[in-house]
């Protein structure tokens, strides 16, 4: 079968989700292909192209409802969910991208499209929808980058435990990363509710 990029992104997936990105290298690639490791080249100039390549792969997997008639409340929990979802579904490549490729989400990306429209909906003003869709991504990737690489558990652990196994749980319970996500996003909402009542230039959090 010939080598397309395509074939080599969805290979290299299978490594990375069983090895890690970091573990990747073209030779590698080219065992699993079956390949010259120099046939690779035709295709892909290097290691950090096929990463690239692979993360808009993935990231073009996103796919969510809308709910354009659901308050703007709603619709960012939905997009900040289904996201965090795609993260589960390739947590290795996921956290080695928003680690190491600050570019991992574009302009085009279904996901910040879909962001960048409940800004709006949610009466951000234009101007200032760039820097505002900007903190909402740092906000989700990062919380998401400490969950997929074991900080946020490590975290968690550094504060009182109960040691009476009472309502907080036994000492060696991890911590409860979904509600500390929608706990998160409360935050987040919260925070952007309060800014768009006090913003003169917006138009009000009931846009």
């Amino acid at each position: 079968m010939p080598l397309t990029e395509a074939g080599i992104y969805a290979a290299a997936l299978r490594l990375i989700d069983a090895d890690g990105a970091e573990a990747l290298t073209m030779r590698k690639l080219a065992t699993v292909l079956d390949a010259n490791p120099m046939s690779l080249y035709h295709h892909v100039p290097n290691k950090e192209a096929v990463l690239r390549g692979v993360a808009r792969m993935v990231g073009a997997q996103f796919r969510t409802v809308t709910l354009e008639n659901a308050p703007w409340q709603e619709r960012i929990r939905l997009l900040a969910t289904d996201f965090r979802t795609l993260a589960h579904r390739h947590p290795k490549l996921m956290a080695y991208s928003f680690s190491h490729q600050p570019d991992f989400i574009q302009r085009e990306d279904p996901f910040l499209t879909a962001l960048t429209a409940t800004l709006d909906a949610a009466g951000v003003p234009l101007s200032k929808i760039p820097e505002t869709a900007a903190l909402v991504c740092a906000v989700i990737t990062g919380v998401l980058t400490a969950e997929l690489n074991g900080a946020l558990r490590q975290w968690s652990n550094l504060g009182p435990t109960a040691t009476d196994g009472g309502e907080d749980g036994p000492p060696d319970a991890g911590p409860d990363e979904d509600r500390m996500f929608r706990l998160v996003l409360d935050t987040l909402i919260t925070g952007l509710e309060s800014r768009l009542t006090a913003d003169p230039d917006g138009q009000g959090a009931g846009h």
